[in-house]
C-alpha cells in the first residue's frame, strides 16, 4: 500500500490534466493520486477514465453531479484518502502553479522533518510569485497578514492550496464541521490544525500562475475569505469551533 494519496479537484481542467496526471506519477517518490471531478462539462472526467487504463492501480476518480467548491471536494477526498491506508494526504491545484517535483519536500517535512502539517508557502522567504499581476500579489499577501493578526496564527501564507497532512490530522479535525469553500476553506482547515496543537511547518516553494485554463476566483470567494477569518476567530473565542 502506498503512503501518500495527492487530491486534486478539477472543473474544466482538460488542458491540464492529463500532463498533471503524468507529471504527479512520474516522480521519484511514489504518490498515488484522487481526481475530485465536479461533472465538468469540458469532459476532464472521461480523461482521466482513460489515464486509469494506463495508471490502473495509481489513478483513482471521483465523479460529484454538480460544481460544489473546493472545500467540499476536498473534504470528500479526505474521507475517501480516510477510509484507506494513507499516512500522508495531500493537496494540489490542477493547473501547474504548484510544481509536482515540490511534492517530496512536503513529505519529507512530515514523514522526516516532525511537521504534521507541510505548507508549500509563497511567502515564507519573500514573495515567490511568478506571471501574477501585481495587484493579485498584494491582495494574496496581505490576506496572510491580516489572517495571522486576527487569529494569531504564525503562518506566512494562511491561504495556501499545496499542502500535505499527516493522517492524525485529518481524523482530529471533525471535517464535517468544516463550513468554508474558498480561500476561507484553506485558511479554516490551517487554524483548525493550529488549534488541535499540531506542528506546521512552512516549504518555501515557487508558485506559478497557470497558462491554460481559466481561474476558479471570484468575488464571493474574496468576500468570503474575509469575513470567514473573523468568524473563524469569533467561535474559536466562544468555544463554538
Amino acid at each position: 500500500m502506498n503512503d501518500s494519496i495527492v487530491i486534486i479537484p478539477t472543473y474544466n481542467e482538460i488542458e491540464n490534466i492529463e500532463s498533471i496526471v503524468r507529471a504527479v506519477l512520474s516522480q521519484h517518490k511514489a504518490f498515488h493520486l484522487l481526481i475530485i471531478d465536479d461533472n465538468s462539462p469540458d469532459y476532464t472526467a472521461k480523461k482521466v477514465i482513460a489515464l486509469q487504463e494506463e495508471f490502473p492501480d495509481k489513478l483513482f476518480l471521483e465523479q460529484r453531479t454538480k460544481k460544489s467548491g473546493l472545500g467540499t471536494a476536498y473534504v470528500h477526498g479526505f474521507k475517501w484518502a480516510l477510509e484507506r491506508e494513507y499516512q500522508f494526504i495531500f493537496e494540489m491545484d490542477a493547473d501547474f502553479s504548484h510544481n509536482p517535483n515540490d511534492l517530496e519536500k512536503l513529505y519529507d517535512a512530515c514523514h522526516f522533518g516532525g511537521a504534521d502539517l507541510a505548507i508549500g508557502s509563497r511567502y515564507v522567504k519573500g514573495v515567490n510569485v511568478v506571471n501574477w499581476p501585481l495587484s493579485r500579489v498584494l491582495m494574496s499577501y496581505f490576506a496572510s497578514v491580516y489572517v495571522k493578526f486576527i487569529t494569531g496564527m504564525k503562518i506566512h501564507d494562511a491561504t495556501a492550496g499545496f499542502v500535505c497532512y499527516k493522517r492524525e490530522v485529518l481524523e482530529k479535525i471533525n471535517l464535517n464541521k468544516i463550513k468554508f469553500v474558498g480561500y476561507a476553506f484553506q485558511i479554516e482547515m490551517k487554524y483548525r490544525t493550529y488549534c488541535a496543537k499540531f506542528q506546521i511547518t512552512e516549504v518555501p516553494i515557487i508558485f506559478t500562475d497557470r497558462t491554460k485554463g481559466v481561474s476558479k476566483m471570484s468575488n464571493a470567494i474574496i468576500k468570503e475569505a474575509i469575513l470567514g477569518v473573523i468568524s473563524l476567530r469569533l467561535r474559536k473565542l466562544v468555544n463554538s469551533l
